[in-house]
């Protein structure tokens, strides 16, 4: 066993100590002993714990690998994800005012990955351990909502009829509004019998709709989700923002940073979480590159009552970002890329005559890239919206409000 000193901690959540040594679960400040291999630790012990250090609430935490950071109190974990979004935009000479971190309430998570396994006995059901494939059974989730919990039993009710001995299933969990929506992957071919085994499972477990490997396999009724004045029934694993609560934090600041836009233009759009709510106000041009995505957001635009007009478009904006002219007559745009960012699209936004930008982001890294070239094509950086709505893990999401040259002084 060898003594160190933790530093800081990594962009994972893992203490930093010199060499670099990443040791989990520990804090700034600690001193702690560990066998360390290949620069990670094993068999931790901490000898002077932190002045931050808490009782992790759950009695999982130390062997389930869902959460990273129940063992440091909220305002510590506040503190280093705005510290996160901070040096990733110091690093590229950025700065601007950062606001104060809103954090979804425990038991407020909407969507779950559970891995689930046949057994000698039956299945069993739960979470992959920290740093292995053990799956953990944790049946008392603080972060799930209660029906995205129980859909645990449904995991381990498919792994009986549809998981081969050697290979966990992947079920995803999604809570909908009525019922709940999974999918399934890495299971057994269908074939006829599995087939009417797994209709039986969604009809007595009540489930929305079941997907098998991207095949719906079994629906009740399409999954439907509320998006501002909408109804939106998503295609099966489309991306939804992780919580109720996150997700109205980040439409209140996309709104602020929009309003008073007649036209807006919706980038990497899904199935409408931002554009729906901007129809309430705005004339809408929808754009993303999974065009069943769009078609569930024009659907519900359709059914809805009193929202402006939404057009959409399927385009890969990282092959085919919108040029300068058609951004024209656009107050706003909204960009809510995955984690690569939105580089190709900056590069023409700078171009155009738009004069406020709303950047929704889940990687501070990639926007902080971004946010140097408009700020050095002289666009003012607002202010950064922290959220976090993964609470107790390393993720951090935000939205950063961005002024044009031409709209200054």
């Amino acid at each position: 066993m060898t003594g160190y000193r933790i530093s800081r901690l990594g962009l994972q959540g893992d203490g930093v100590a010199e060499g670099p040594v990443f040791i989990p679960l520990t804090l700034p400040g600690e001193e702690v002993e560990a066998e360390v291999i290949d620069g990670r630790a094993r068999d931790v012990k901490i000898i002077t714990p932190s002045d931050r250090r808490v009782a992790a609430p759950c009695p999982h935490f130390r062997s389930c690998g869902g959460c990273q950071l129940q063992h440091a109190d909220d305002d510590f974990v506040a503190a280093w994800k705005t510290d996160v979004v901070r040096n990733a935009l110091k690093a590229h000479g950025t700065e601007t005012v950062l606001r104060p971190v809103v954090t979804s309430p425990a038991g407020t998570r909407r969507r779950a990955g559970f891995a689930a396994r046949r057994t000698k006995k039956g299945a069993m059901a739960g979470f992959h351990g920290r740093a292995s494939d053990t799956i953990i059974e944790i049946p008392g989730c603080l972060l799930l909502e209660p029906d995205v919990l129980a859909g645990r039993a449904v995991a381990e009710a498919l792994a009986l009829v549809g998981a081969s001995r050697k290979t966990a299933l992947s079920v995803m969990v999604t809570g909908a509004e009525n019922g709940l929506d999974v999918a399934v992957s890495h299971g057994k071919p269908l074939d006829g019998p599995l087939r009417q085994q797994l209709a039986a499972i969604c009809e007595s477990m009540k489930l929305a709709r079941l997907t098998w490997e991207d095949e719906v396999v079994a629906m009740r009724e399409p999954p439907v989700h509320s998006i501002g004045a909408a109804q939106v029934s998503p295609p099966p694993g489309a991306f939804l923002q992780a919580t109720l609560h996150g997700q109205q934090v980040l439409t209140d600041a996309v709104l602020e940073v929009t309003a008073g836009a007649r036209r807006v233009i919706d980038l990497f759009a899904g199935c409408g979480t931002f554009s729906l709510p901007l129809a309430a106000h705005a004339e809408v041009h929808a754009v993303e590159g999974e065009a069943a995505m769009l078609a569930s957001l024009d659907a519900g635009w359709r059914h809805a009552k009193g929202l402006k007009t939404i057009t959409t478009e399927a385009r890969d904006l990282f092959r085919r970002p919108l040029m300068p002219d058609e951004l024209r007559k656009t107050g706003a745009v909204v960009l809510d890329p995955p984690r690569a960012g939105a580089e190709a699209q900056i590069a023409e936004l700078i171009k155009s005559d738009v004069t406020k930008i709303a950047y929704v982001s889940c990687n501070p890294v990639t926007f902080a890239r971004d946010a140097a070239v408009l700020v050095g094509a002289g666009w003012s950086a607002d202010w950064v919206q922290v959220v976090d709505q993964f609470r107790w893990s390393s993720h951090v999401e935000l939205v950063g409000s961005f002024t044009a040259p031409h709209m200054q002084g």
